[in-house]
């Protein structure tokens, strides 16, 4: 056994004899008084030996150079010099692997590293305590957001990824090779959200990967992104709507609360709006023009139009509802009395967008004339369409980066800090 416990779990045991386990972070020699740093993913345990108490061999093993893997056995006793409060006296020091080339990442962060080079060597910028508190606040948006729809009765599902056409128009596809057909990475798991409704399933869930081949060179785009879907049976847009509000303001309560350790390593102070402020796309370019800005109704909202309206409302959290037709995906609700303006929806956190979602179309025949508007070929959702014509109860749904959510909660610049191993128009490796 290399542990008997965390290191996390080792600050709590006073008086007791322990074992642990992790990587050399810092060392310091001061002639008779030695001590050492050890890191594991809980945290930091202070190493202290004396020369005339420790052995000769737990003395030289105080000087191991950093990153050195170790596992220490000793007592934790009480300190009022150690950051944590307490420190471990070590009996004996074992090497469980040595450091054998230059590392070209300062974990202790002395010495800061390009993010390209962080990316490249994702393994070793791992252990830096802000990379691991990123990464331990996403785990816990991905399992509250899991918690949150099994309590609202949903059921979680897992699509596929390799489709047979395209789930939305307008984004370019990955094609792939699948035996003697043309074949895509899924750009969205829409349709086969809408499908399980159809089918009886009347709340759904799933956190995926998506793909979409465009060659984006921004902070907030990937190639390769996480959703996170809910859709809802015999819903409308509204509903949709207070679900994701729910669904959201829970995830983010939750990292408040049970990540408030990683949320400090990145000094950062999680604000939670007690409700999300909605307005309609209309409302907010009338607010634009109002302010001098030249933007025509009908434009996709740019990021530049986005922090623009941050400023306009005061506040940088909000629902966008009711888009233009003309700019919203195919199976996109049009309004009833305006088919001009669609029943679709964004959520817009701390000025980005990381939520999207519409009430969809229902009726077989309107989704044909809506797929032959955006120039698309009814035939190739032939096996969607007929779907429709089997009896489809009305119903919406949404998505959520989780990338990006991740990206905003943790106050980060660019997303592919958030993202163990991104993948963008040039980065396929590691």
């Amino acid at each position: 056994m290399y542990k008997t416990c965390s290191i996390a779990q080792a600050r709590k045991l006073v008086g007791k004899e322990v074992k642990v386990a992790g990587w050399v972070h810092e060392t310091r020699n001061l002639g008779k008084l030695r001590f050492l740093q050890l890191r594991d993913q809980t945290g930091i345990i202070q190493l202290t030996a004396k020369a005339q108490r420790e052995s000769d061999e737990v003395l030289a093993a105080m000087d191991l150079p950093k990153e050195t893997v170790i596992c220490a056995e000793g007592k934790v006793v009480e300190s009022s010099i150690a950051e944590a409060g307490c420190e471990l006296i070590p009996s004996k020091i074992t090497v469980l692997n040595q450091v054998k080339s230059k590392l070209p990442i300062d974990v202790t962060e002395h010495v800061p590293a390009e993010l390209d080079v962080r990316l490249d060597y994702r393994y070793i910028d791992l252990r830096r305590p802000k990379t691991r508190a990123i990464f331990a606040i996403r785990s816990r948006l991905a399992q509250a957001f899991r918690e949150k729809c099994q309590l609202m009765g949903a059921i979680e599902l897992h699509p596929p990824t390799i489709v047979g056409a395209a789930t939305e128009g307008g984004a370019e596809l990955f094609r792939v090779e699948y035996f003697e057909k043309e074949a895509f990475l899924v750009q969205s798991p829409q349709l086969y959200k809408q499908l399980a409704i159809i089918g009886g399933l009347d709340k759904v869930y799933m956190t995926v990967p998506v793909f979409r081949a465009e060659k984006h060179n921004t902070m907030t785009h990937l190639n390769e992104a996480y959703q996170m879907d809910m859709e809802i049976g015999f819903a409308d847009a509204k509903d949709a709507v207070d679900a994701l509000e729910e669904v959201v303001l829970y995830v983010l309560a939750k990292v408040k609360k049970e990540c408030e350790e990683e949320l400090k390593i990145l000094q950062r102070e999680l604000k939670i709006p007690s409700s999300i402020p909605r307005h309609t796309y209309s409302f907010l370019v009338e607010k634009l023009q109002s302010e001098g800005i030249e933007f025509r109704w009908g434009e996709d909202f740019s990021r530049a139009i986005e922090e623009k309206i941050s400023e306009i409302l005061g506040y940088s959290t909000y629902f966008i509802l009711e888009w233009p037709s003309d700019i919203r995906p195919f199976y996109s609700m049009p309004d009833k009395t305006n088919p001009k303006i669609c029943h679709a929806y964004d959520l817009n956190y701390e000025g980005l967008e990381i939520s999207s979602g519409a009430q969809r179309v229902h009726d077989a025949e309107m989704l044909v004339e809506q797929l032959r508007k955006r120039g698309l070929k009814p035939a190739d959702f032939e096996f969607y369409i007929n779907a429709f014509r089997s009896g489809a109860p009305p119903h919406a749904g949404w998505s959520i980066g989780l990338d990006r959510l991740t990206m905003k909660v943790c106050g980060l610049h660019n997303i592919r800090e958030a993202v163990l191993f991104p993948r963008d128009r040039v980065r396929i490796r590691p």
